[in-house]
Parts: structure tokens; C-alpha cells; sequence
């Protein structure tokens, strides 16, 4: 007993002066996942069957969060381990001001399951309309750089729009309410809204691969580094989600509208309205990349080109000091072996 007592002591003091935080010490550390509710996404097939509780060695918590925002202040604390369904402005925001995050996984491209959706009758039938009127939308998350690069287009001032912060819920019962006549949202409210009457603008389908609307998986660059087995088991687990969705489409849309909350019509919907990406689709060019691939990858370009849309719009103060070292595809690489 005293010999494992000193083994242990001796451990734990290599760790510390090392510099591993304590959960580098655990034998099986508990896992922390942050997610949002994208609506009908290969994400919640994974999370419906149990998936990473099975494939991962660890003990797994699930964490919902409202929005990528919210999930800032969580990562800054080192409450989670992995992110996901969280668009590339927040992740964008919290890289520029130093926290260690890394975009491990891309979830998917949005095309037409986000966008602008406005109320007939009020004039609003152009983006350059939209000047002199409010729109609600999620203040630092993907709305905000995609509402910046549609104005760009239109020749419209991004302050000449008022800009009215809320959460997708609130979104949906200020439209029931009439207080808002426009809204730049994503599914499942981008879809109830349109059900409700809206009229689409515009969809990220309008966006360039390299500047355009994703949803991601981050992790905590330090964690990941000391557990990539389990980095790459987190990686596996999103991959079988992917698989089934691609193999048993109809059982997987059930799974996901119970998880999302929304029908199954719905759900088929939107799940057409993203292009989703497997873990070998990561390494290619047109996701992640691979290898010196990585720095000019669409996903790189994109973390790039939305910091600088920021930037200008004064959502960050300075840009990120390296873009390219965060994102990373060697784990999808080791999930796909």
C-alpha cells in the first residue's frame, strides 16, 4: 500500500512539474461535450445511440448550450473538452484572444438550412432593403459574419442595419409576436420561420466554400494533446453518426427529429439543407485538409477570411496570431485506420 501511495505522489509531482492540469492525471478523465441544437444533423444520430459513451474511454457528460456564444465562457474555463454545432465566428473570437481551441472536426457546410428570412409586406425584398430595418440575429455567432458578407455585396453599411440580439427560441415567439419582421437564423428556427410565413432572402448556399457557413468540433488544444486516443475515439464516434446517416437515412431523420424536437418531414428538410462531411471527406482540400494541406484548406481560409470580416465589423480587435495551427485533421486521419 505505502508503494502505491508513493507511486501515486510520484506521479502526481512528474505531472505538475511538467505542467499538465489535473485532469492530465486521471486514468479515465470524465469527458465533457458541448452541443447545439442544429436541428436535423448526423451529430444527433451519434448522441441518440450512445455513441460516444460506447467508443469513448472515458467518463462522458453531454452539455447543452442556447448558442456558440454561450459555450465561449465554458471552454474559456476548461469545463469542456469538445465543442460541437458551434459556427466558426465564436471559435474565430475566442482563437483571437489567445485560448488554446482547435477545430477537429467539420460537421457540415450549411447551403440552404440558414439564412435570411423576412415577413412579407413590409418592403423587405432585396438585402439592400434591409437598411433602416431590424433584424434579429445571434450577436458573435456564424449570423454575424454572414450578415456582414451579404451587405458587403449589397453596398450596404453593416451598421445601417439594426442589429437586435437574440437566441433562435426568442427568435421564433418575437416572430409569432410580430415584433420582428426580419431575422438571419439558422435551423430548426431558420425552417419554423419559413413555415410561419417568411419569405428567404438569402441561404449560406450564396456563400463561398472559403468564406462560408460550417458547423465545427472543437477541442481544447492542450486536452487533445495529452489524450489523442480519445480525441480520435471522439472523432470515430461523429464518424458513425455520418455513416448510418448516409446508409439508413430514414431511420437516422426518426433519431434526429426526436432529438432535435422537431417532425420528421421537418427534420428531412433540413438535413438537405446541409452538406455533410465524413472523417475521410476531413482530409480532403475542400474540408480540413491534410498535411502542409491544412494551411489553404477551405475550412482554414474560412477561419482566416471570417477573422477579417470581424475584424472590420469590430466583433474582435485583432486578428488571430496563427489561423492555421487551428485546424487540425490528424485525428479524423487516425479514426479512418
Amino acid at each position: 500500500m505505502q508503494k502505491k501511495l508513493h507511486g501515486l505522489v510520484l506521479g502526481v509531482l512528474i505531472s505538475s512539474l511538467l505542467g499538465f492540469p489535473p485532469w492530465a492525471r486521471a486514468a479515465k478523465p470524465t469527458v465533457v461535450i458541448g452541443y447545439e441544437n442544429n436541428g436535423a444533423d448526423p451529430y444527433m444520430v451519434t448522441q441518440s445511440q450512445g455513441l460516444f459513451q460506447k467508443m469513448i474511454p472515458a467518463h462522458v457528460r453531454l452539455k447543452y448550450f442556447a448558442s456558440g456564444p454561450a459555450a465561449m465562457s465554458a471552454l474559456a474555463s476548461n469545463s469542456l473538452q469538445f465543442m460541437c454545432g458551434i459556427g466558426i465566428p465564436p471559435f474565430v473570437a475566442a482563437i483571437s484572444q489567445g485560448l488554446p481551441l482547435t477545430i477537429i472536426f467539420n460537421q457540415e457546410r450549411y447551403t440552404t438550412a440558414a439564412g435570411i428570412v423576412v415577413r412579407p409586406g413590409h418592403g423587405i425584398r432585396t438585402v439592400a432593403d434591409l437598411k433602416g430595418h431590424r433584424i434579429a440575429i445571434v450577436q458573435g455567432s456564424q449570423s454575424s459574419f454572414e450578415l456582414a458578407t451579404f451587405l458587403a455585396e449589397a453596398n450596404v453599411p453593416f451598421d445601417a442595419v439594426h442589429q437586435v440580439n437574440m437566441s433562435p427560441p426568442e427568435m421564433r415567439v418575437a416572430w409569432t409576436t410580430k415584433s420582428i419582421n426580419a431575422a438571419i437564423v439558422w435551423d430548426p428556427v431558420f425552417d419554423a420561420l419559413r413555415s410561419l410565413g417568411g419569405r428567404i432572402l438569402k441561404t449560406d448556399a450564396d456563400l463561398p466554400r472559403d468564406a462560408s457557413s460550417y458547423n465545427v468540433c472543437i477541442a481544447d488544444t492542450r486536452w487533445v494533446r495529452v489524450h489523442p486516443r480519445i480525441a480520435t475515439d471522439f472523432v470515430r464516434a461523429l464518424d458513425a453518426g455520418v455513416t448510418y446517416t448516409k446508409a439508413r437515412p430514414e431511420k437516422a431523420i426518426a433519431l434526429m427529429a426526436k432529438a432535435a424536437g422537431i417532425s420528421k418531414p421537418v427534420a428531412k428538410t433540413e438535413l438537405a439543407g446541409y452538406e455533410i462531411f465524413s472523417a475521410k471527406d476531413q482530409m480532403t482540400p475542400e474540408v480540413l485538409g491534410s498535411g502542409a494541406g491544412m494551411a489553404t484548406s477551405a475550412t482554414t481560409r474560412t477561419v482566416e477570411n471570417t477573422a477579417k470580416v470581424l475584424l472590420k465589423i469590430g466583433r474582435i480587435t485583432k486578428l488571430p496570431k496563427n489561423p492555421v495551427a487551428a485546424v487540425d485533421s490528424q485525428f479524423a486521419a487516425a479514426a479512418t485506420k
